[in-house]
Protein backbone atom coordinates (compact mmCIF):
# COMPACT_ATOMS: atom_id res chain seq x y z
CA UNK A 1 0.00 0.00 0.00
CA UNK A 2 1.15 3.43 -1.17
CA UNK A 3 2.05 5.42 2.08
CA UNK A 4 0.17 9.00 2.12
CA UNK A 5 2.32 12.00 1.77
CA UNK A 6 2.82 14.21 4.65
CA UNK A 7 1.09 17.40 4.35
CA UNK A 8 3.15 20.47 4.88
CA UNK A 9 2.35 23.45 7.33
CA UNK A 10 0.61 25.41 4.73
CA UNK A 11 -2.10 22.28 4.15
CA UNK A 12 -2.48 21.76 7.92
CA UNK A 13 -3.26 25.48 8.57
CA UNK A 14 -5.27 26.00 5.55
CA UNK A 15 -7.08 22.78 6.92
CA UNK A 16 -7.48 24.21 10.41
CA UNK A 17 -9.16 27.78 8.55
CA UNK A 18 -11.43 25.07 6.30
CA UNK A 19 -12.78 23.82 9.12
CA UNK A 20 -13.66 26.50 11.03
CA UNK A 21 -14.79 28.75 8.51
CA UNK A 22 -17.23 25.81 7.05
CA UNK A 23 -18.26 26.07 10.64
CA UNK A 24 -19.29 29.48 10.51
CA UNK A 25 -20.71 29.59 6.75
CA UNK A 26 -22.96 26.63 6.78
CA UNK A 27 -23.57 23.61 4.21
CA UNK A 28 -23.73 26.22 0.59
CA UNK A 29 -20.21 26.68 -0.75
CA UNK A 30 -19.34 29.52 -2.25
CA UNK A 31 -18.93 30.06 -6.39
CA UNK A 32 -17.12 33.40 -6.50
CA UNK A 33 -14.33 34.92 -3.86
CA UNK A 34 -14.85 38.38 -4.20
CA UNK A 35 -11.65 40.14 -2.57
CA UNK A 36 -12.72 44.12 -2.34
CA UNK A 37 -10.36 46.67 -1.90
CA UNK A 38 -9.85 50.17 -0.73
CA UNK A 39 -13.17 52.35 -0.87
CA UNK A 40 -15.14 49.22 -1.88
CA UNK A 41 -16.05 47.19 1.35
CA UNK A 42 -19.97 48.56 0.81
CA UNK A 43 -20.12 46.36 -2.44
CA UNK A 44 -20.69 43.44 -0.29
CA UNK A 45 -22.96 45.13 1.99
CA UNK A 46 -25.95 44.38 -0.82
CA UNK A 47 -26.22 40.83 0.95
CA UNK A 48 -28.98 40.11 3.04
CA UNK A 49 -28.38 38.22 6.05
CA UNK A 50 -25.12 37.12 5.06
CA UNK A 51 -23.02 34.93 7.25
CA UNK A 52 -19.96 37.63 9.15
CA UNK A 53 -16.80 36.06 10.12
CA UNK A 54 -13.82 38.48 11.11
CA UNK A 55 -10.61 37.39 9.27
CA UNK A 56 -9.42 37.50 13.43
CA UNK A 57 -11.44 34.73 14.10
CA UNK A 58 -9.93 32.82 11.52
CA UNK A 59 -7.04 30.30 12.63
CA UNK A 60 -4.17 31.33 11.04
CA UNK A 61 -5.49 34.05 8.83
CA UNK A 62 -3.85 37.65 9.40
CA UNK A 63 -4.78 40.87 10.74
CA UNK A 64 -6.37 43.59 8.48
CA UNK A 65 -4.30 46.78 9.27
CA UNK A 66 -5.15 49.31 6.48
CA UNK A 67 -7.49 52.02 7.62
CA UNK A 68 -10.15 51.42 4.62
CA UNK A 69 -10.11 47.51 4.80
CA UNK A 70 -12.92 46.40 7.53
CA UNK A 71 -11.30 43.14 8.07
CA UNK A 72 -14.05 40.13 7.76
CA UNK A 73 -15.87 37.67 5.62
CA UNK A 74 -19.15 38.08 4.12
CA UNK A 75 -21.13 34.94 3.14
CA UNK A 76 -24.36 34.93 1.45
CA UNK A 77 -25.86 35.78 -2.19
CA UNK A 78 -24.78 39.06 -4.47
CA UNK A 79 -25.45 39.16 -7.95
CA UNK A 80 -27.00 35.84 -7.92
CA UNK A 81 -24.35 33.88 -6.60
CA UNK A 82 -22.76 32.23 -3.68
CA UNK A 83 -20.55 34.56 -3.19
CA UNK A 84 -17.26 34.85 -0.15
CA UNK A 85 -16.77 38.28 -0.13
CA UNK A 86 -13.39 39.27 1.55
CA UNK A 87 -13.67 43.46 3.20
CA UNK A 88 -10.72 44.00 3.04
CA UNK A 89 -6.90 41.72 2.16
CA UNK A 90 -3.54 41.86 3.03
CA UNK A 91 -0.54 43.30 1.59
CA UNK A 92 3.24 42.70 2.12
CA UNK A 93 3.47 46.30 3.03
CA UNK A 94 2.00 45.36 6.12
CA UNK A 95 4.61 43.00 6.88
CA UNK A 96 2.92 39.87 5.41
CA UNK A 97 4.83 37.03 3.58
CA UNK A 98 3.52 36.25 -0.11
CA UNK A 99 1.99 33.22 0.89
CA UNK A 100 0.05 35.08 3.62
CA UNK A 101 -0.92 37.37 1.49
CA UNK A 102 -2.36 34.53 -0.69
CA UNK A 103 -3.73 32.26 2.19
CA UNK A 104 -7.36 33.33 1.63
CA UNK A 105 -7.13 32.53 -2.23
CA UNK A 106 -6.08 28.85 -1.49
CA UNK A 107 -8.74 28.83 1.41
CA UNK A 108 -11.69 29.88 -0.92
CA UNK A 109 -10.88 27.12 -3.41
CA UNK A 110 -10.97 24.70 -0.94
CA UNK A 111 -14.51 26.05 0.20
CA UNK A 112 -15.46 25.25 -3.50
CA UNK A 113 -14.59 28.65 -5.19
CA UNK A 114 -13.92 28.64 -8.41
CA UNK A 115 -13.50 32.05 -9.59
CA UNK A 116 -11.62 34.92 -8.32
CA UNK A 117 -13.25 38.61 -8.42
CA UNK A 118 -10.74 40.73 -7.27
CA UNK A 119 -10.99 44.77 -6.83
CA UNK A 120 -8.99 47.45 -6.16
CA UNK A 121 -8.14 50.97 -5.83
CA UNK A 122 -5.24 52.04 -8.35
CA UNK A 123 -3.63 54.94 -9.97
CA UNK A 124 -4.54 55.91 -13.31
CA UNK A 125 -1.99 55.84 -15.72
CA UNK A 126 -3.05 55.45 -19.53
CA UNK A 127 -5.08 57.71 -21.15
CA UNK A 128 -8.75 57.95 -20.78
CA UNK A 129 -8.58 56.39 -17.28
CA UNK A 130 -9.52 59.27 -14.87
CA UNK A 131 -10.59 59.28 -10.85
CA UNK A 132 -14.02 57.62 -11.26
CA UNK A 133 -13.56 54.95 -13.79
CA UNK A 134 -12.84 51.51 -14.06
CA UNK A 135 -10.17 49.03 -15.79
CA UNK A 136 -11.01 45.69 -16.61
CA UNK A 137 -7.42 43.96 -15.88
CA UNK A 138 -6.49 42.07 -19.16
CA UNK A 139 -2.83 40.58 -17.58
CA UNK A 140 -0.62 42.44 -14.59
CA UNK A 141 3.21 43.26 -14.28
CA UNK A 142 3.99 41.04 -11.34
CA UNK A 143 6.92 43.93 -10.24
CA UNK A 144 6.16 42.90 -6.06
CA UNK A 145 9.58 40.95 -6.19
CA UNK A 146 8.21 37.82 -4.76
CA UNK A 147 5.68 34.87 -5.78
CA UNK A 148 3.64 32.80 -3.26
CA UNK A 149 4.31 29.40 -5.00
CA UNK A 150 8.18 30.05 -4.05
CA UNK A 151 9.52 27.26 -1.56
CA UNK A 152 8.14 23.71 -0.23
CA UNK A 153 4.93 24.51 0.81
CA UNK A 154 2.76 25.61 -1.51
CA UNK A 155 3.59 23.44 -4.52
CA UNK A 156 1.68 20.22 -2.27
CA UNK A 157 -1.36 22.52 -2.99
CA UNK A 158 -0.92 22.42 -7.27
CA UNK A 159 1.85 22.23 -9.67
CA UNK A 160 4.94 23.93 -9.13
CA UNK A 161 5.17 24.99 -12.56
CA UNK A 162 2.26 26.62 -14.20
CA UNK A 163 1.18 28.99 -17.13
CA UNK A 164 -0.09 32.48 -16.37
CA UNK A 165 -0.83 33.03 -19.85
CA UNK A 166 -5.01 34.45 -19.65
CA UNK A 167 -4.31 34.50 -16.31
CA UNK A 168 -7.14 36.99 -16.52
CA UNK A 169 -9.99 35.24 -18.12
CA UNK A 170 -10.84 36.24 -21.82
CA UNK A 171 -14.55 35.16 -21.06
CA UNK A 172 -15.04 36.77 -17.54
CA UNK A 173 -13.14 39.95 -19.55
CA UNK A 174 -15.56 40.56 -22.01
CA UNK A 175 -18.74 39.79 -19.75
CA UNK A 176 -17.46 42.51 -17.18
CA UNK A 177 -16.96 44.85 -19.92
CA UNK A 178 -20.67 44.10 -21.38
CA UNK A 179 -22.36 44.79 -18.39
CA UNK A 180 -20.49 48.07 -18.06
CA UNK A 181 -20.98 49.02 -21.74
CA UNK A 182 -25.05 48.11 -20.59
CA UNK A 183 -25.02 50.32 -17.56
CA UNK A 184 -23.34 53.29 -19.28
CA UNK A 185 -20.23 52.64 -16.83
CA UNK A 186 -16.96 53.72 -18.45
CA UNK A 187 -14.79 50.89 -18.43
CA UNK A 188 -11.83 49.51 -20.23
CA UNK A 189 -9.66 47.16 -20.60
CA UNK A 190 -5.59 47.44 -19.67
CA UNK A 191 -2.71 46.23 -18.02
CA UNK A 192 -2.44 46.29 -14.03
CA UNK A 193 1.20 46.73 -12.07
CA UNK A 194 1.63 45.89 -9.39
CA UNK A 195 4.09 46.95 -6.55
CA UNK A 196 5.17 46.04 -2.61
CA UNK A 197 4.45 49.99 -1.56
CA UNK A 198 4.18 51.60 1.11
CA UNK A 199 5.64 54.50 -0.88
CA UNK A 200 4.18 56.09 -3.44
CA UNK A 201 5.79 55.88 -7.39
CA UNK A 202 7.98 58.01 -8.19
CA UNK A 203 7.08 60.33 -11.84
CA UNK A 204 10.16 58.87 -13.53
CA UNK A 205 8.75 55.01 -12.44
CA UNK A 206 5.39 56.51 -14.04
CA UNK A 207 6.85 56.99 -17.12
CA UNK A 208 8.95 54.13 -17.17
CA UNK A 209 5.76 51.95 -16.44
CA UNK A 210 3.82 53.72 -18.89
CA UNK A 211 6.54 52.18 -22.04
CA UNK A 212 6.36 48.96 -20.40
CA UNK A 213 2.47 49.31 -21.35
CA UNK A 214 0.80 49.50 -17.84
CA UNK A 215 -2.28 50.81 -17.73
CA UNK A 216 -2.92 50.90 -13.84
CA UNK A 217 -0.75 50.73 -10.94
CA UNK A 218 -1.36 49.76 -7.21
CA UNK A 219 -0.12 47.53 -4.39
CA UNK A 220 -1.88 44.10 -4.50
CA UNK A 221 -3.84 41.84 -6.88
CA UNK A 222 -0.92 40.13 -8.23
CA UNK A 223 0.32 37.44 -5.49
CA UNK A 224 -3.72 36.58 -5.16
CA UNK A 225 -4.10 35.94 -8.69
CA UNK A 226 -1.04 33.81 -9.03
CA UNK A 227 -2.51 31.80 -5.89
CA UNK A 228 -5.88 31.63 -7.73
CA UNK A 229 -4.34 30.52 -11.13
CA UNK A 230 -1.56 28.00 -9.13
CA UNK A 231 -4.78 26.18 -8.12
CA UNK A 232 -7.14 26.55 -10.87
CA UNK A 233 -9.08 29.39 -10.43
CA UNK A 234 -10.75 31.29 -13.03
CA UNK A 235 -9.46 35.38 -12.31
CA UNK A 236 -11.64 38.64 -13.10
CA UNK A 237 -9.25 41.70 -12.00
CA UNK A 238 -11.28 45.28 -11.82
CA UNK A 239 -9.18 48.36 -11.16
CA UNK A 240 -11.49 51.53 -9.35
CA UNK A 241 -9.44 54.48 -10.64
CA UNK A 242 -8.83 56.31 -6.61
CA UNK A 243 -6.39 59.00 -8.66
CA UNK A 244 -3.73 59.71 -11.09
CA UNK A 245 -0.51 58.49 -10.93
CA UNK A 246 2.26 60.77 -9.98
CA UNK A 247 3.49 63.11 -11.85
CA UNK A 248 0.37 63.17 -14.07
CA UNK A 249 -1.13 66.17 -12.34
CA UNK A 250 0.60 69.01 -10.58
CA UNK A 251 -0.70 68.08 -7.07
CA UNK A 252 1.65 65.64 -4.90
CA UNK A 253 -0.10 62.47 -3.54
CA UNK A 254 0.51 61.54 0.02
CA UNK A 255 -1.61 59.62 2.80
CA UNK A 256 -3.73 62.35 3.20
CA UNK A 257 -4.50 63.44 -0.10
CA UNK A 258 -4.76 59.59 -0.59
CA UNK A 259 -7.07 59.25 1.55
CA UNK A 260 -9.01 62.14 0.31
CA UNK A 261 -9.35 60.36 -2.91
CA UNK A 262 -10.54 57.75 -1.45
CA UNK A 263 -13.51 59.49 -0.12
CA UNK A 264 -14.26 61.73 -3.55
CA UNK A 265 -13.88 58.59 -5.55
CA UNK A 266 -16.55 56.45 -3.59
CA UNK A 267 -18.84 59.67 -3.53
CA UNK A 268 -18.43 59.97 -7.22
CA UNK A 269 -18.09 55.85 -8.06
CA UNK A 270 -19.17 54.10 -5.13
CA UNK A 271 -22.58 53.71 -6.53
CA UNK A 272 -21.30 52.72 -10.27
CA UNK A 273 -19.03 49.95 -8.56
CA UNK A 274 -21.68 47.95 -6.83
CA UNK A 275 -23.52 48.25 -9.51
CA UNK A 276 -20.82 46.83 -12.07
CA UNK A 277 -19.59 44.05 -9.45
CA UNK A 278 -23.40 42.68 -9.14
CA UNK A 279 -23.98 43.25 -12.79
CA UNK A 280 -20.77 41.06 -13.32
CA UNK A 281 -21.51 38.48 -10.84
CA UNK A 282 -25.07 38.01 -12.28
CA UNK A 283 -23.91 37.95 -15.64
CA UNK A 284 -21.34 35.14 -14.97
CA UNK A 285 -22.31 31.44 -16.71
CA UNK A 286 -20.86 29.27 -14.09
Amino acid sequence: MAKRAKQTKLQRRLNDAEHYLRSRMGKKQPQVLLVLGSGLNHVAEQMKKPAVVPFADVPHLCKSTVGHHVGRFLSGKLGGKRVLAMQGRFHGYEGYTAQQVAFPVWLARRLGAQVLFTTNAAGGIAEGLAPGDFCVVSDHINFMGRNPVVGNQAPGLGPRFFSMEDAYDPALRTTALDVASELGIHAQEGVYLGLPGPSFETPAEIRMFATWGASTVAMSMCEEVIAARHVGMRVLGLNMISNYAAGLRPEGLNESTFDQEIARVYALAGENATKLVEGTLRALEL
